[in-house]
C-alpha cells in the first residue's frame, strides 16, 4: 500500500507555519524523514496519524481517504510518538495483554500468541515478567514498538525513536525496526543523519515545513559528485575560511585541528581536495540552499 501526500499545509494559532505545500509518496519498507529540530517533522507524523488535521490538502493510504476516514487508518496505523506514557506497576506481558484487548483481540489463546510474537520480535521475551518501569530508556522504546505491533499495522510511524539512547540501545532499537521494515511501510522520523543512512533505503529532508529533497542517498551523493571539498585548518582559521566558502560541516581531529567540508561547484583553490559526497552533506546542502534562496 502506497502513502500519498498531496499539497498539505498547517499553520498554528500562533502564525507558525508547520507544513508548506508537503507532497510526498512513501510505499513499503524504511522511509527516512530528516530535518533539524522544528523543521515540521512531527508536525506530518501527527497529521498522518490523524492526531491534527491540517488547513489544506489531501492525504490517502491506499483506497482510504485519511482525512475524510480516520477510523479507517487507525485500524490500520501504528504510532510511536516521541514520548508515551506506560503504566509503571505492569509487567510487560501484563500491559501487553491489556493493550492487545483493548485493540479487540479478546480470544485469551490468540492473545497469548501474537504477545509472545511481538516480545520475540522486539528482543524483551526475556524481560516479559519486569515492570516496564523499571526498563532502559531503549527497552522502553522497544515496549513501544511491541505494543504498536499487537494489531500488525500496515502504517507504521516513529518519531525521533533513538533520542537519548545510548549507542548499544541505538544499535538494538535500529536492528528491530530494520526487521519490521521489511513487510510493513515505516516512516522514521529523526534530526540524527546516521540513523536514516543505516535503515531507511529513501528519505526526504524537511525545513522549516517544506520538502527540500526527497530521494535515495545515492541520488543525492550523485547530485554533489565534483562539489564537495576538503581541507585541513587550525580551529584559529575557521571564521576567516567560513567567510570565503560555503562551509557546511567541520570535525575535529586528534590535534585540535579542523576537517573542513565546503559545498562549491568548482575547486576553491589548490588547498582544498576533492571528497567523495556523503549524506551528511545531503542534509548540509539541502538546508544550506535553503537559506541562500530565502
Amino acid at each position: 500500500m502506497e502513502l500519498s501526500i498531496s499539497n498539505l499545509s498547517k499553520t498554528y494559532p500562533n502564525g507558525v507555519k508547520a507544513l508548506d505545500q508537503i507532497n510526498l509518496t512513501i510505499g513499503p519498507g524504511m522511509f527516512g524523514l530528516l530535518g533539524p529540530n522544528g523543521a515540521g517533522k512531527s508536525s506530518l507524523m501527527r497529521t498522518i496519524a490523524t492526531l491534527q488535521s491540517p488547513d489544506v490538502g489531501e492525504l490517502t493510504f491506499g483506497d482510504i481517504n485519511v482525512l475524510q476516514d480516520k477510523n479507517e487508518l487507525r485500524k490500520v496505523l501504528g504510532y510511536l510518538p516521541q514520548e508515551f506514557g506506560v503504566y509503571p506497576n505492569m509487567s510487560a506481558e501484563e500491559l501487553l495483554n491489556y493493550f492487545a484487548d483493548l485493540k479487540g483481540i479478546n480470544n485469551k489463546q490468540e492473545r497469548k500468541v501474537i504477545v509472545d510474537k511481538v516480545l520475540e520480535i522486539t528482543n524483551l521475551s526475556s524481560f516479559r515478567k519486569n515492570s516496564v518501569s523499571g526498563y532502559s530508556g531503549g527497552m522502553k522504546q522497544r515496549f513501544g514498538i511491541a505494543q504498536m505491533l499487537l494489531n500488525n499495522p500496515k502504517l507504521i510511524i516513529v518519531d525521533e525513536p533513538t533520542a537519548g539512547l545510548d549507542p548499544a540501545e541505538r544499535h538494538r532499537f535500529l536492528n528491530v525496526l530494520r526487521e519490521i521494515g521489511a513487510e510493513h511501510t515505516v516512516i522514521f522520523s529523526t534530526h540524527i543523519v546516521d540513523d536514516v543512512r543505516d535503515l531507511c533505503h529513501e528519505l526526504a529532508i524537511m525545513n522549516a515545513g517544506k520538502v527540500l529533497f526527497r530521494g535515495t542517498t545515492q541520488e543525492g551523493t550523485a547530485q554533489l559528485m565534483g562539489k564537495i571539498w576538503t581541507k585541513r585548518i587550525d580551529r584559529a582559521s575557521f571564521d576567516h575560511e567560513n567567510s570565503l566558502h560555503n562551509i557546511i560541516s567541520s570535525n575535529y581531529n586528534p590535534d585540535n585541528s579542523l576537517n573542513i567540508r565546503v559545498w562549491k561547484d568548482e575547486q576553491p583553490n589548490d588547498t582544498f581536495a576533492e571528497a567523495k559526497p556523503i549524506l551528511e552533506d545531503v542534509y548540509f546542502v539541502a538546508l544550506k540552499a535553503e537559506q541562500i534562496h530565502v
